[in-house]
């Protein structure tokens, strides 16, 4: 079961970080480079708006798989949507392919990001010590397609043409599409379930709410009150808003227990918590992605390499790592840390690996092995907060909100993910020291907080940890 759900991931996000490893450098490269020639800071708060709007949409396809579908079958169709929007990228030429394709992409991400998880997380009980385990075996399934995929998509990128480099991105996801067909039936009950069915006599009333939803985005769009220079601002905005009506939502309903109530309240600082460590994290994809194509030494041995494969070295070590994790999580077992004590320690790595840049500041190219360094401090604070982010909140999620709890994590990624964008916009390649020090201070100092409201965290999660 687990590994029918390892392979659709790994292979979705074969597709998804393939089509990211490039992304950027399609939107600023020259067009006789194959390129739009979007401004680059532009350019940047794009990536990270669209990274963004990939984890807002988690809400919807969590209230699809609550209320209407399970989480199952949302799964399957996202998968389809993602194939197909990749496929965009790769047949139609100019900004209609990229628009059309990063639309399907990012919807269909995030209907398949909430329900996979959520999945994961039905074939353990609340309280089975193997569930921190399991997901970071889940996590590294995740980082074996972030691995293959910009290797092979920067390669066909510079070989080919950008164009060829997103047609191995669909062709990557229409495998995992039918290997994960192929084991459908395994999964257990539950994952057909519909935790929490719309009646029948709401449905109309819901339909009008989402078309009404789509008119007013479409008038945004249409009369430029969101245009491309403030969309990854308004995409932050509208994270913020959906976290705040999802937890006002979820505090109101009857359906949810004190006892649930509590645990929703614990997890409120680790949503901020997670934010802030996402908003350093994906800038791989923006700061350290032109980073890497401008400053990097990527001479080995007098063959450049592509710099789409610096984002392979992440999942690399994840890779080597994520079984170490998970086999010392399972031989502590009740000895190991609280959830919200390992957050606390992820956050305060990740500003430790923007504190590490401050020695390569300055003039000169940076050496390939500086950069493999920092990003070896990327991946020990993700082991330490991002799959057990996943974790802690299928145990905290109330029973009628389960996979909508997910998505809130998802909301957290998805404000980090857009800050990403609009942060990497702040550094001054003349001037980097502020920006180093100023971004990773930041995430230290709230790291340290983290660490001293744990005990009162774990108090307020109900035996969960």
């Amino acid at each position: 079961m687990l590994a029918s759900l390892f392979s659709v991931e790994m292979w979705e996000r074969f597709s998804f970080y393939g089509m990211q490893g490039i992304l950027l450098y399609y939107m600023y490269f020259s067009a006789t480079q194959g390129g739009l020639e979007i401004d680059k800071a532009l350019a940047a708060s794009l990536v990270g708006a669209y990274g963004g709007g990939v984890y807002l949409s988690t809400i919807l396809g969590a209230w699809l798989a609550d209320r209407l579908f399970g989480s199952e079958r949302v799964l399957f169709g996202s998968a389809i949507m993602i194939m197909a929007g990749h496929i965009g990228l790769a047949l139609i030429p100019g900004i209609p392919g990229l628009i059309t394709g990063l639309v399907l992409v990012g919807i269909g991400s995030g209907g398949l990001k909430a329900n996979a998880t959520a999945l994961v997380g039905s074939l353990y009980r609340e309280k089975d010590e193997r569930r921190d385990a399991g997901f970071s075996i889940f996590y590294m399934g995740i980082n074996t397609g972030g691995l293959i995929g910009p290797l092979v998509t920067g390669w066909l990128q510079e070989s080919q043409g950008f164009h060829w480099g997103f047609g191995a991105a669909a062709i990557g996801m229409a495998i995992g599409l039918g290997i994960y067909a192929m084991g459908r039936g395994k999964l257990p009950a539950e994952a057909h379930r519909v935790p929490n069915p719309l009646p029948a006599n709401q449905r109309t009333r819901y339909g009008l709410i989402f078309a009404a939803i789509v008119v007013v985005i479409a008038l945004l769009l249409g009369t430029g009150a969101v245009n491309a220079n403030n969309l990854a601002m308004s995409m932050a905005y509208a994270a913020i808003g959906a976290s705040v009506l999802y937890f006002v939502l979820i505090y109101s309903s009857k359906k949810v227990t004190t006892l649930e109530r509590g645990r929703v309240t614990a997890f409120i600082p680790l949503y901020i918590a997670s934010a802030a460590f996402w908003a350093l994290f994906q800038q791989q994809f923006t700061f350290i992605a032109v980073y890497s194509e401008e400053k990097l030494d990527r001479n080995l041995f007098g063959w450049e390499m592509p710099a789409a494969w610096v984002q392979s070295i992440n999942p690399v070590f994840i890779i080597v790592f994520a079984g170490v994790m998970a086999a010392l999580w399972t031989r502590l077992g009740r000895k190991q840390p609280g959830s919200a004590l390992k957050f606390s320690i992820g956050l305060f790595v990740m500003g430790l690996a923007f504190l590490a840049f401050i020695p390569l500041a300055g003039g000169g190219k940076t050496p390939l092995l500086a950069l493999i360094g920092i990003l070896f401090l990327f991946t020990l604070a993700e082991l330490f907060l991002s799959p057990i982010g996943l974790s802690v909140t299928t145990k905290l999620a109330p029973q009628a909100f389960h996979t909508q709890m997910v998505a809130l994590f998802f909301l957290s990624v998805s404000l980090g993910t857009t800050l990403a964008g609009i942060l990497s916009g702040l550094y001054n390649p003349d001037d980097e020291l502020p920006y180093f020090i100023g971004v990773g201070g930041t995430a230290m100092i709230l790291a340290v907080g983290l660490a001293a409201a744990s005990p009162a965290i774990k108090k307020l999660m109900g035996g969960v940890r």
